[in-house]
């Protein structure tokens, strides 16, 4: 099984509680006594007067990362994010908190347009020695970037996500910087890199003024000395030119196994087979976002450990210390609601490792997620000897506590290179439908190891913003476990890219035609949920081409466009 994952978020933090406690106060001038509050006073701030990006060799540049943050106080940033359909365009609201008052603002119509951050938010401009402009650029900004407090008496621990989900089907999202803290602007690799030659440079950051007057922003632009570094051999492409830790071009490991101390070099490049344009469905996990909470990177190709939504690495929930006792029963709690989304990064391969070769593959990827308002937890339990686990699915009453369970089938270990973990069985199936969704011409039946990868929902009730088990590294045990506990937590959800040997649809010597990619929820109705009849989602395809170079052509469902 292979994951694919779109959220933006990336690597170590700066030490930024470190880095800009010396700063504090520089968010802006205190709110006038006895006014009614306007807003959180936001403000731009440099952590250094000068940075270091290193070029390397055979690059197509540097990424901006120039250490500026954008710095909140008095209250915190919060926007609410929605959409109530894929037919209705992205909703962006301002929460505004005072004490126990609350109070939104809307932001224009049309001014977000996605959920991965305010478009065009930071500006900034490079000059040469000369004084000539040589780079004029625009970034968005994601208020859920890696972030620190810029004075002692600030909350510890930000209540806010981590990530601002790049899902193309994401239905809700909340963003924020707490009071008292500064979030980094930087996008790293996920902006455009920049080509500037070795030397030095003056950088200017800014607020785009639409931005600066829609929140009250000071215009105080930040001005930064910007050396570049030409650097040897450019062996890694983009896992070397990420900027990293100290404003480097360097990136920082990806954890590997389940030891998070653990690090490999990255250096992965889209294998040369895959016929579809894109990223698509075969090609590496994004490199990371920088300066993000917790240890990220590029990673490989597989369903093995650094494969998450790219937000954090979270600690794996430990399951009961034995199998349940006495009569099972499912009281009549909140559970958890299931969700199947639409397929989406589909393409044409020639397979893997394992593929029959000179085949035609379809290789997409699928999530299921959970809208709650409870979450899914199966505990599975091995007894001596056994290759099976028995899974378990647990309920909770309102205060958490636990109150009934439910056999719910099997746990298996996945010995297979890029798996290496205990998957839940039949948690979900992919299948290939005619044009008139009456025959099925190809299917395959999924068992999964359940990670948070994605923040689908984070606006459904009871929605946890801070989930564990969030990455095939901390979750779903070794091959020596006597016991899991996986989870699906509220608003997340769990993508899959299929295009492992078993999973892809082998597609060679179909006819050329309409088809659709059928994607169900717990199809053997083996898990207890508030609904089934939302589990199944239909992506419509077009299959072209000749045999060795087939194409496949997706129309966008409703205003989602990705392929």
């Amino acid at each position: 099984m292979t994951r694919d994952h779109h959220n933006r978020f990336g690597r170590p933090a700066l030490a930024a509680s470190a880095a800009l406690a010396v700063v504090a106060g520089v968010a802006g001038a205190a709110p006038v006594a006895g006014a009614a509050p306007a807003g959180p006073e936001i403000g731009l701030l440099a952590a250094s007067s000068s940075v270091t990006l290193d070029r390397w060799e055979g690059e197509p540049g540097v990424y901006l990362d120039l250490g500026t943050y954008v710095t909140v106080d008095g209250g915190p940033l919060e926007f609410r994010v929605t959409r109530a359909s894929y037919k209705t365009p992205v909703i962006a609201h301002q929460v505004i908190r005072d004490g126990k008052k609350t109070r939104t603002k809307r932001l224009p119509t049309g001014l977000v347009k996605d959920f991965s951050g305010l478009p065009g938010f930071i500006e900034v401009s490079v000059k040469d020695a000369k004084g000539k402009q040589v780079v004029k650029a625009s970034d968005p900004f994601c208020p859920n970037n890696a972030s620190g407090r810029i004075r002692p008496d600030a909350p510890a621990t930000s209540a806010y996500p981590e990530s601002c989900p790049t899902n193309p089907f994401t239905l809700g999202s909340v963003w924020g910087v707490e009071k008292g803290w500064a979030s980094n602007t930087s996008n790293g690799s996920y902006s455009e890199p920049v080509d500037l030659p070795a030397g030095g440079y003056t950088a200017t950051v800014s607020v785009a003024k639409k931005y600066r007057d829609l929140l009250g922003i000071a215009n105080k632009p930040r001005t930064i000395r910007l050396t570049v570094r030409q650097q040897g051999d450019g062996v890694g492409g983009a896992a070397r030119s990420a900027p990293g830790p100290a404003h480097s071009a360097h990136v920082s490991a990806m954890p590997q196994g389940h030891d998070t101390n653990s690090a490999s070099p990255m250096g992965d490049t889209p294998p040369a087979h895959l016929h579809s344009t894109g990223r698509g469905a075969d090609v590496p996990t994004p490199p990371a976002r920088p300066h993000a909470i917790g240890p990220r990177a590029l990673t490989h190709l597989g369903d093995g450990p650094g494969h998450t939504d790219g937000s954090r690495i979270a600690p794996a929930l430990r399951p009961h210390a034995k199998r349940p006792t006495g009569a099972a029963k499912v009281p009549d709690v909140p559970k958890p609601d299931l969700r199947s989304l639409p397929a989406w990064d589909i393409g044409i391969s020639d397979g893997e490792d394992g593929d029959i070769p000179g085949k035609d593959y379809m290789v997409f990827s699928a999530n299921v997620w959970n809208a709650g308002p409870a979450p899914l937890v199966v505990d599975g339990f091995r007894s001596p000897g056994k290759e099976l686990m028995d899974a378990y699915q647990y309920f909770y009453d309102a205060r958490g506590k636990q109150v009934g369970y439910t056999p719910t089938g099997t746990m298996e270990w996945d010995p297979r290179v890029g798996h290496e973990h205990w998957h839940f069985t039949d948690f979900a199936s992919y299948r290939l439908l005619s044009a008139d969704r009456s025959e099925i011409v190809r299917s395959g039946k999924e068992a999964f190891c359940l990670a948070n990868t994605d923040a689908i929902d984070y606006t459904v009730k009871n929605a946890n913003w801070h989930p564990n088990n969030t990455d095939l590294s901390t979750a779903c045990g070794q091959q020596n476990s006597v016991s899991v506990r996986e989870v699906l937590d509220v608003g997340s959800g769990d993508t899959y890219t299929q295009y492992r040997p078993g999973q892809s649809f082998d597609v060679t010597d179909l006819p050329n035609g309409t088809y659709y990619i059928e994607v169900i929820a717990n199809p053997e109705h083996r898990l207890q949920e508030t609904n089934l009849k939302n589990n199944v989602a239909l992506r419509k395809v077009l299959l072209t081409g000749k045999s060795g170079a087939r194409k496949v052509t997706v129309p966008p469902i409703d205003l989602i466009t990705t392929p």
